[in-house]
């Protein structure tokens, strides 16, 4: 098990902590972004923190892990593989996760949804919704980073490597923002 210095470390070292005036995904501001996109750039890296957080499921018979598209396709299959499963991902129809490709989850089966950074848990759940309604059993969410401070609800565990805290502020009572900063749209979805 990595130490959370040696998770920090090795999220510095490879560019997933940024910093600037960012406008995240759930809409807030904040002057530091998770792109924890750029992991997987370092196989070995993302191999240890994927192997980590398998380890944190490794008991509880995992028949498929699904993450969402694009962010978390390479992670839910290096998961998959340390916990000797399959995998798969949701992508985007028309605004709606969905499962193509002849991806499926068969009812019963023990399903782990997996994101790379979780800071609202919009998109978990939604994937976590379509994996029940396919008749999966949600076991639990797992996470590189928790951004959310513990507040994000899936109904499941949610296991992260490391949780980090990183300040976000309402568009309205951001700081950056008063000082006229230009902002950045990093996320996935614009």
């Amino acid at each position: 098990m990595l130490s959370e210095r040696e998770i920090t470390d090795i999220l510095q070292k490879t560019g997933v902590l940024q910093e600037g005036h960012f406008r995240l995904t759930s809409g807030r501001h904040s002057d530091r972004y998770m792109q924890c996109a750029r992991l997987f750039q370092w196989a070995l890296e993302a191999e240890k923190l994927c192997a980590m957080l398998a380890g944190l499921f490794a008991g509880e018979k995992i028949d498929v892990v699904i993450g969402p598209a694009v962010g978390a396709v390479q992670m839910a299959f290096e998961v998959s593989r340390h916990l000797g499963c399959r995998n798969i991902f949701a992508e985007r129809v028309d605004g709606a996760l969905t499962l193509r490709r002849g991806f499926y989850i068969d009812p019963g089966e023990r399903v782990l949804v997996v994101e790379d950074t979780i800071t609202t848990g919009g998109t978990v759940r939604e994937v976590v919704s379509l994996a029940q309604a396919a008749g999966g059993q949600v076991i639990g969410v797992g996470s590189i980073v928790d951004r959310s401070g513990g507040k994000a609800d899936f109904g499941v565990p949610l296991r992260a490597c490391v949780q980090i805290d990183l300040p976000s502020w309402e568009e309205k009572d951001c700081p950056l923002c008063a000082r006229g900063l230009p902002i950045v749209k990093p996320g996935s979805r614009q």
